[in-house]
């Protein structure tokens, strides 16, 4: 019987993405971990789960095989490590990876985005002008700058 409550869907649901807030880490913390994967469980005590199943639900892993990673007998799914940072709102296996392939930890910086370059070049500008203007100023109040 069908519903005349609920309207019925056509297509299949839209998955909903849980994501926390990007969080800044501590190399020395992220480096310390023996292993990438101590650096996953890492990230996700970090991201503040309280359950596993909210991680390998969230990432569509099967219960039995996120076990045998958790336990270390399987590996952690490649293509899901920037779904789990993004999910648990740090970076602290890229950030490990990068460390164990020789890389300093603590130079690692996000790239400019467009509109965060264009922000900065206008701010530099406004800063450029208020200093030109200031100059000016002291200038016809007789004040040498």
């Amino acid at each position: 019987m069908k519903s005349n409550v609920l309207p019925a869907m056509d297509g299949p649901q839209i998955p909903l993405r849980l994501a926390r807030a990007a969080q800044a880490v501590d190399p020395v913390l992220v480096i310390a971990q023996p292993s990438l994967l101590a650096a996953i469980k890492l990230c996700i005590s970090l991201g503040g789960f309280e359950a596993d199943k909210q991680v390998y639900g969230a990432l569509n892993i099967d219960p039995s095989h996120w076990t045998r990673i958790t336990r270390g007998d399987a590996h952690f799914p490649v293509d899901k490590l920037t779904e789990l940072m993004d999910l648990c709102g740090n970076e602290a296996p890229l950030i490990w990876l990068a460390h164990s392939r020789g890389y300093d930890a603590n130079s690692l910086r996000k790239r400019e985005t467009e509109t965060e370059r264009a922000l900065r070049e206008a701010r530099e500008a406004l800063d450029a002008e208020r200093v030109k203007v200031r100059v000016l100023t002291e200038a016809l109040h007789g004040r040498a700058a």
